[in-house]
């Protein structure tokens, strides 16, 4: 046990020492604010953690709350027109959702969203920011799903609720006042991943495709030796040991990594939606994120693809406080709008 402590500690010493060598990028002062705000949480390293422990630890969502209350500012969440929690139809049983809809008429077009979390935390609440900004900039339903995750359920549970939970959305939609031949997916990290492979599965099933692909710093591999695993190996609030510890406590084995719908950037991407793509610099999904661009072009696939310099992975949806994440935000939902034909 000690020794194995000890062999850590010396990688992680080591993999520091290499991401400083290379250069590793440094935030600017919005995000900074809010890592700092995270580091006064005191989380604990995620990849000590069981599961469950880690579900309950101080999330960037937190840090948010607790930057604006520091500077005296609201901490209510964006207001829309209405929210509704409620269960829908996953691959093994009902799985949770929350319906936000704009005010107004419709029917308004709809975005599946998927959150982020590695497959293993986070859920639809922790990831609340997102959807409630894009209602409001794209003028759309957003259905943000929830979905079973690892350990307890191994891959490719959250990919099978993430397909289903599209389904039900298509069969759905008019009963939510929604246009069923305007629907999009989209996510974040994790759920970056589920939205390209959900137009994947769509296409391989012949089953209506989203009009549009919304994927933010998405998990689009699994070599973490890509030019940017090394430059953020020790960032926060992701780094190369804590995908490990995704990897870990979601895949079934090895073998998984090699699966289309992980491995993104070696799947056939053909046929695809037209997508819009998010990448930031400090994060170790940044390389993968902009090879998946790259190989969507490469398919024949329209792509807007951005980085954003300065800023850490999870810094989407934080519009209230750091502006870059402001201005990713309105650059998602202009591709969102071409998508629905707006």
């Amino acid at each position: 046990m000690l020794r194995s402590s000890v062999n850590t500690a010396a990688i992680l010493v080591f993999t520091g020492a290499l991401a400083a060598a290379q250069g590793a990028p440094t935030p600017d002062a919005d995000m900074k604010a809010v890592l700092d705000q995270l580091a006064a949480l005191h989380p604990k390293p995620l990849e000590t953690l069981s599961a469950d422990e880690a579900r309950k630890q101080p999330t960037p969502a937190d840090a948010v709350k607790g930057l604006l209350k520091k500077n005296n500012k609201s901490t209510a969440p964006e207001p829309v027109g209405k929210v509704d929690d409620r269960t829908i139809t996953g691959a093994a049983g009902q799985i949770p959702a929350r319906i936000y809809t704009p005010v107004g008429k419709g029917p308004f077009p709809v975005l599946v969203y998927f959150h982020g979390g590695g497959w293993v935390i986070a859920n639809p609440e922790i990831y609340d920011a997102t959807p409630r900004a894009l209602v409001n900039l794209v003028n759309c339903i957003v259905v943000s799903v929830d979905y079973r995750r690892g350990p307890e359920q191994k891959f490719p549970a959250a990919h099978d609720d993430a397909n289903a939970a599209y389904e039900w959305v298509v069969k759905n939609a008019s009963s939510m006042n929604g246009d069923p031949t305007r629907i999009a997916v989209g996510g974040e990290s994790a759920g970056g991943n589920l939205a390209v492979a959900v137009a994947m599965a769509a296409r391989d099933r012949k089953l209506q495709a989203p009009v549009h692909v919304m994927s933010v710093y998405p998990i689009a591999g699994s070599n973490t030796d890509t030019e940017s695993y090394r430059q953020n190996a020790m960032a926060k609030p992701l780094n190369k040991v804590m995908m490990e510890w995704f990897f870990k406590n979601y895949l079934r084995s090895d073998a998984d990594r090699k699966d289309p719908r992980i491995d993104l950037v070696n799947a056939n991407l053909k046929g695809l939606p037209p997508t819009t793509i998010v990448t930031a610099e400090i994060d170790p999904l940044r390389s993968e994120g902009q090879q998946l661009a790259e190989r969507l072009k490469s398919a024949g696939v329209q792509v807007d693809a951005r980085n954003y310099d300065g800023v850490t992975h999870e810094f989407f949806g934080m519009g209230a406080v750091v502006a870059k994440a402001k201005a990713a935000e309105q650059f998602v939902a202009d591709g969102l709008k071409k998508g629905f034909g707006k």
